[in-house]
């Protein structure tokens, strides 16, 4: 259980980004304080072509093969909310703020996201997956309702305990936690 001081809400975002400590697990950079910015928030949720599709190559005009794989360009924020709560904190609307400057930024106003919520593994697993939905559609509902962001732009999803990112300490903040992917047809 977590004392009402300790509920702070921390962003992590992780990203392809340099510079920045690795996250456990995750494999990718994280951005903490000063490096959560919009600007980085958009280059972590801007695809990049990276890599060929079997079966799939486009060539360009200057007759090179064009890759046209790209990968899963996401941000992962490290929200802790109240134990068994999905309502967002005064703290977390006002960092929430960041995210719809960045989906309202030209470079992702074609884009569709999915918010992802997640657990850590305590309480049962069908509770879990429950509580990870309604976290999700927290952030949802306050992206589109306090700033505008188009409602069909974002799908919530809970994902439930499946996916730690501290796999190495379950009950860890980074378990608990929202990621925004971009979706690419």
């Amino acid at each position: 259980m977590m004392s009402t001081a300790s509920l702070a809400i921390q962003f992590v975002f992780l990203a392809a980004l340099g510079g920045a400590a690795q996250a456990q697990e995750a494999g990718g950079p994280v951005l903490r304080g000063a490096n959560l910015t919009e600007g980085n928030l958009v280059d972590a949720l801007t695809p990049r072509p990276e890599g060929v599709v079997k079966r799939k190559l486009v060539v360009g005009r200057d007759g090179m093969i064009v890759p046209t794989a790209q990968h899963k360009a996401s941000a992962s924020l490290l929200m802790t909310f109240e134990t068994n709560s999905a309502e967002l904190t005064p703290i977390a609307k006002r960092q929430l703020e960041i995210v719809a400057a960045a989906l309202k930024n030209d470079r992702l106003a074609t884009y569709s996201f999915t918010v992802e919520g997640h657990a850590d593994p305590r309480g049962t697993a069908d509770a879990n997956q429950v509580l990870s939905q309604q976290r999700a559609q927290s952030v949802r509902e306050h992206l589109v309702a306090a700033h505008g962001i188009a409602a069909p732009r974002l799908r919530a999803e809970g994902r439930g305990d499946r996916e730690p990112l501290n796999r190495a300490y379950p009950a860890a903040a980074e378990n608990r936690r929202v990621t925004i992917i971009t979706q690419v047809q």
